[in-house]
């Protein structure tokens, strides 16, 4: 059997001389090296034109620890998870009782599906940062985002948040 190079094909067959192909001559643009053109479609890595407005609108905090809560507050947000969030956005020193009339507020109050919504959507600009004008305080162990909500237009917001013992958490 012949095993025919690149594939498994296999022939009893006598091997036939097969005529190589003739390398041909290169003209003098293929030997110069590719001109620096950002529109040439040969080239995977187009120079960049700077930074989008998006980008520029971009502010998130320089806080890891910041980060990861707002991270964790926008998956039970999108998620709808009230419960949770309700556990892991609140001031630590809120009772039992005011816990649960801010969940009652978030769920069953008259208003509720209103605030829920605006709140998920607040918790969304800060995680991503789009939107975020100003970001005050130390970041480490409190921090004020400024911002216009999403929705309601010409409505600037600030929220706050400050660390205690290594967990973030709104303030007021």
């Amino acid at each position: 059997a012949i095993v025919f190079c690149g594939t498994n094909s296999t022939s009893s067959s006598p091997v036939q001389p097969q005529s190589q192909p003739q390398p041909q001559p290169q003209s003098q643009s293929q030997l110069l090296p590719p001109q620096n053109n950002t529109t040439s479609t040969n080239n995977p890595y187009p120079q960049s034109d700077g930074p989008s407005e998006e980008d520029l609108s971009t502010l998130q905090t320089d806080s890891p620890s910041l980060q990861r809560k707002l991270d964790q507050l926008r998956t039970f947000a999108q998620k709808n998870d009230v419960q949770n969030f309700v556990e892991q956005f609140v001031p630590l020193d809120l009772t039992r009782d005011e816990k649960a009339q801010f969940l009652h507020d978030l769920t069953e109050a008259p208003e509720a599906e209103g605030q829920w919504t605006n709140l998920v959507q607040e918790i969304t600009v800060l995680a991503a940062g789009v939107g975020v004008t100003k970001i005050e305080g130390d970041q480490i162990s409190n921090a004020v985002f400024y911002f216009e909500h999403p929705v309601l237009k010409g409505c600037d917001r600030e929220v706050s948040f400050i660390c205690v013992g290594g967990e973030w958490r709104a303030e007021g």
